[in-house]
């Protein structure tokens, strides 16, 4: 395993030395090498890392393609990529550049199935079902893998990264549905920042039906400064990276809040993935207190998945079990991120009483925001700079969340019964 964990900002120039001498003999003449990377709603130094790829991988290899691990997330526009990848970045040679397309069955390949007495024990007996396991087919064709992950605390695994920028990243949709339903079903204040969790496990166990050899260059960002990295094995670099975010990006509180404001950054360009601002916050929020998402350039639920959510609106998780037999065909990542969303809460005797309210300020409309079930605020009139300073108060501003998890020291997750 290589490591450079110099406890301050990693500097470019170290950046492209750790790249150039971890990967020396990294790829060979005439194979084909795949890298999977992230969208740009993560924040790494994507561009220093495309140039190296472009720079050093790909003169020496037949083939390089660079693998954009979407999701289900909208593809990038040219604009997002040149923004994301770096200037010029088509007319650097050698590399292809590829979106990922989890709804097109000729970009996908079945690599093997999940038993359902294996998922009732990697799930602790939360689901059983048999779950059939499709990757991209470029993750079969490539002769070696090279994952490029961020490592983030994250609210359906854990920590995001490593084998997870295969499942869901690059996958169909049958794991995902199950893996985001299983970590809705656990909760998010009880995935989120919690390093083995059956949801990393499922993971892990798909990843096993795939042979291409692979390594993982792991990485672990505070802020928009890179602190860490970690280049080997996939999962101990994963495991190496996680361990140092959990002392990075959690942030320990001693109290609770009546009232969060949750800044959203522009890299999330829909609520599908604004959602973070809440995931990342929620366990800081006091009962019966109240998150407004603050994000006046967001102005559409999800291009992908915005038709379904205007169908079913957010609730909680109980809510959804409550009434499973009026939502059997709603993709269950859908259901995931609608509870995700609304948090914790209960369902007894058909009343729906979430922990605390949630609501958005953002151009999505006062009569969307109401028919969805979260709360409305105008942006026009939500002065920030009103809520700063006042932690004392029992009110918190957070800028640029979404990455930072925010727990509370004495009482960590709020009590959630198991389904």
């Amino acid at each position: 395993m290589n490591r450079l964990t110099p406890g301050r900002p990693i500097s470019d120039d170290e950046l492209t030395e750790f790249f150039s001498e971890g990967l020396r003999g990294f790829g060979r003449p005439g194979e084909h090498v795949l890298v999977v990377v992230p969208d740009d709603t993560r924040t790494l130094p994507m561009p220093i890392l495309f140039r190296l790829l472009s720079r050093q991988i790909a003169p020496r290899v037949g083939r390089l393609t660079v693998l954009i691990a979407l999701g289900t997330h909208p593809p990038m526009t040219d604009a997002q990529l040149t923004a994301h990848l770096g200037d010029g970045w088509r007319d650097q040679s050698g590399a292809d550049v590829v979106q990922h397309e989890w709804r097109n069955p000729d970009a996908l390949r079945a690599v093997g199935m999940i038993r359902s007495e294996e998922l009732a024990e990697l799930s602790g007996g939360r689901l059983t079902e048999a779950v059939p396991i499709r990757v991209n087919r470029l993750a079969l064709e490539a002769d070696r893998i090279l994952i490029i992950n961020p490592v983030f605390p994250h609210e359906v695994v854990g920590f995001s990264g490593g084998h997870k920028y295969f499942f869901p990243g690059i996958a169909g949709s049958e794991i995902l549905d199950v893996s985001h339903w299983l970590g809705a079903l656990i909760t998010n204040p009880k995935v989120n920042g919690h390093k083995e969790t059956p949801v990393r496990a499922l993971i892990e166990r798909a990843a096993e039906t795939i042979p291409t050899p692979r390594i993982g260059l792991s990485l672990v960002m505070e802020g928009h400064d890179l602190v860490g990295l970690f280049l080997g094995d996939v999962k101990g670099a994963w495991s190496e990276a996680a361990d140092l975010s959990s002392e990075t990006n959690i942030v320990w509180k001693e109290r609770a809040y009546h009232t969060v404001i949750s800044v959203a950054p522009p890299m999330y360009r829909e609520l599908w993935t604004a959602g973070k601002c809440m995931y990342k916050l929620e366990p800081v929020v006091a009962d019966g207190g109240r998150l407004v998402i603050f994000a006046p350039h967001l102005a559409e639920i999800s291009p992908t998945h915005g038709r379904w959510i205007e169908k079913i609106g957010y609730h909680t998780r109980d809510y959804f079990l409550a009434n499973m037999e009026r939502f059997n065909g709603v993709p269950r990542a859908i259901l995931a991120h609608s509870t995700h969303v609304k948090g914790v809460g209960t369902y007894k005797a058909g009343i729906e009483e979430p922990r605390i309210s949630v609501g958005l300020a953002t151009g999505i409309a006062e009569d969307v925001c109401r028919a969805i079930n979260l709360d409305y605020q105008n942006p026009a009139v939500l002065d920030l700079e009103a809520f700063a300073n006042r932690e004392n108060e029992g009110i918190l501003l957070v800028r640029n969340a979404g990455e930072m998890l925010f727990r509370l020291k004495d009482l960590s997750v709020p009590d959630v019964d198991e389904p």
